[in-house]
């Protein structure tokens, strides 16, 4: 049986494993979640990620967390907005701000994945995957 959704699985597992508090993270290889990925380490939130084939000869993204020190962690949350049962699509003017400002959210646009702010630069909506902070 399919995965039904792909991208909470992978939010799902960053967050588990940010809260345990491992070095890394191995997620489901794909196109979205590449570029989910690079915003994330554009904005600052992982320390980097690579792409590895796994025992069955699969490729996998490995996810590097990081934090800041031994209490606290870079990323405090992370939100599936957009679901496929209920799609969430916005205007640029109407993007969301997380946190006023201090979090990102990650939104699918024709120009590809970007964070809201980049978005509100360019006057472009998109769907809303997710928001972090």
């Amino acid at each position: 049986m399919g995965m039904t959704d792909p991208i909470a699985d992978m939010l799902t597992r960053i967050r588990n494993a940010n809260r345990a508090r491992f070095k890394s993270v191995e997620v489901l290889h794909s196109k979205i979640n590449v570029n989910i990925v690079k915003v994330l380490k554009k904005a600052g939130y992982i320390g980097g990620y690579d792409i590895k084939k796994n025992e069955k000869g699969y490729d996998v993204l490995n996810v590097y967390l990081k934090y800041p020190d031994t209490k606290n962690t870079i990323i405090n949350d992370i939100q599936r907005v957009s679901k496929p049962g209920r799609r969430i699509y916005v205007k640029y003017d109407q993007i969301p701000k997380v946190l006023n400002g201090y979090g990102v959210a990650i939104i699918s646009t024709s120009k590809g994945v970007i964070t809201d702010k980049e978005a509100r630069e360019k006057n472009i909506g998109g769907e809303v995957l997710c928001k972090v902070w």
